[in-house]
């Protein structure tokens, strides 16, 4: 669908003549030869299959399993209902794509997109963080752990999470209803996202940049912070620790969450924060697959066969299968 409409330009202050306003994108997605597409159907498929089963099992087996009820593990259990989230949000529509012959996407279909990924990023943010501070209380504080980790606290974090993630995204989605997109219509990526949106407007997006930053900034810094100077507590108190054995059960308590962090906010900061954002999509596509499908996939397996406890229950429920 295409609207005619005149395209003022900031610089000049005049209008440039009449152009036709795009309401449909289309997704280049990861290749254009038709020989791979079958492949790489299957290869995101069986990813997909593997994300949803890890993460909805490992989700079940907390709710069912009592011992699994603490804090630590109702945020393991909101994360893994977080990466099923940025799998559906993601693969479905891109696995259509690769039989799809015009690939295309509307522009609010984008905008959904791009909200409920948002959404569910940002609350993971505060999820991580969440588990650093509460790897913080158990090892540095643990005779006063169920005090300062309540579950009411749990809950309280949990919900604040997603609220503000959703707050997040409903601005920077307000926003892109003032771009007009009269140019291209193709999108180098196998998602929306924002910045690829913004490359493709006509009307500058300064603002929205500016807003981005704002809002964004303050995000990642409260999380990372809290997260590294969490860590930073804990290794110093680990090395306070005179009994071997105590320090090694401390460090593998803490590597699962520190590798799914790493992994997490590494591809994080490599798509939003690095110099000329908007002029380098290309650049996009590795950091973002691993971002949006290979951490999900990983989450549930990172954190369950690094986890004595998850693995004694799993041991139990195919023992009792037998």
């Amino acid at each position: 669908m295409h609207t005619p409409f005149f395209f003022f330009s900031r610089e000049s202050g005049m209008l440039e003549g009449n152009h036709t306003m795009k309401h449909e994108f289309i997704l280049t997605g990861f290749t254009n030869h038709p020989e791979m597409k079958g492949l790489l159907f299957a290869i995101f498929f069986f990813i997909y299959l593997i994300t949803m089963i890890g993460n909805i099992g490992l989700m079940i087996l907390i709710c069912k399993e009592r011992s699994l009820h603490s804090p630590m593990y109702i945020f393991l259990g909101n994360l893994a209902f977080i990466d099923s989230c940025c799998a559906c949000v993601i693969t479905p529509k891109m696995l259509e794509n690769f039989f799809s012959e015009n690939r295309i996407i509307s522009l609010y279909e984008c905008m959904a997109q791009f909200y409920f990924l948002s959404t569910i990023e940002t609350a993971d943010c505060f999820i991580l963080s969440a588990m650093a501070y509460d790897r913080y209380v158990a090892i540095c504080n643990p005779l006063q752990y169920h005090t300062m980790m309540s579950r009411k606290l749990c809950l309280q974090m949990i919900t604040g999470a997603f609220i503000v993630g959703s707050l997040h995204s409903m601005v920077h989605v307000g926003l892109l209803f003032r771009l007009a997109f009269c140019g291209s219509n193709q999108i180098n990526h196998f998602y929306c996202d924002i910045l690829p949106l913004y490359r493709l407007s006509c009307v500058d997006p300064y603002v929205n940049e500016l807003v981005l930053l704002v809002f964004s900034a303050p995000i990642q810094v409260f999380t990372i912070g809290s997260v590294l100077i969490s860590y930073l507590f804990i290794v110093y108190t680990i090395f306070q620790m005179k009994s071997k054995e105590g320090r090694v059960k401390a460090f593998s308590t803490c590597a699962s969450h520190f590798l799914s962090v790493s992994l997490f906010y590494g591809s994080l900061f490599f798509i939003y924060i690095r110099p000329n954002l908007l002029e380098e999509g290309d650049k996009d596509m590795p950091a973002a697959i691993l971002f949006t499908i290979v951490v999900p996939l990983l989450n549930p397996f990172i954190y369950s066969l690094r986890n004595k406890e998850v693995k004694n229950v799993l041991q139990k429920i195919l023992q009792k299968n037998k």
